[in-house]
């Protein structure tokens, strides 16, 4: 399957978890069209990119290591996302990503994912708490930091002024993870 074959193979895509599951197993199956499927997730097709987006989440969650040969272009490209509904599955990427690297020491993760990478990533995820995205985007986002935090002194502190500033202009799925995200914060420092 070329590039433009997976593009009108993404038309038949829905939100159901089958549909989703059913063109990850495709992806895994045909690894080499991660790279084509990636391209598309940060398109500004409005059809396709969230579709892709799905896709990719899927696959990623079942096979964590097809990202890593494309992480480069994966963390650079973090930042063009605007469609939100590209945006959610690639902030839990992102989060799963974090999580492999700072809580469960994945030796492959921690390989492949370098300073430039994290650097991106945090950008990205601030960018994200900063602007007006969904509150599943936002959550994502401050765990990603919470966890980048952990190696980079500076992170904390910014998230915290941003949780704190936005707190009460946020919605309740906001709030809740606000304060989950403060407690540990306030556990790492005592």
């Amino acid at each position: 399957m070329k590039k433009d074959q997976l593009y009108s193979e993404l038309n038949y895509v829905n939100a159901t978890r089958a549909s989703r599951t059913k063109y990850a197993t495709i992806i895994l199956d045909n690894i080499n069209l991660i790279e084509p499927l990636m391209e598309l997730v940060f398109s500004e097709d409005k059809k396709i990119a969230p579709r892709a987006s799905w896709i990719f989440e899927f696959a990623f969650k079942e096979d964590h290591s097809i990202i890593l040969p494309h992480l480069d272009y994966f963390v650079s490209n973090l930042s063009t996302l605007k469609l939100d509904s590209a945006t959610r599955p690639c902030a839990k990427v992102v989060d799963i990503l974090m999580d492999l690297y700072y809580k469960k020491k994945h030796p492959n993760v921690i390989k492949y994912l370098t300073q430039h990478h994290k650097e991106k990533i945090t950008e990205a995820c601030f960018d994200w708490l900063i602007r007006d995205e969904k509150v599943a985007v936002k959550a994502y986002s401050m765990n990603s930091l919470y966890l980048l935090g952990m190696e980079f002194d500076w992170i904390h502190p910014e998230l915290k002024t941003i949780i704190e500033r936005d707190y009460h202009t946020q919605s309740a799925g906001f709030k809740a993870k606000s304060r989950h995200i403060l407690k540990w914060m306030s556990k790492l420092k005592s």
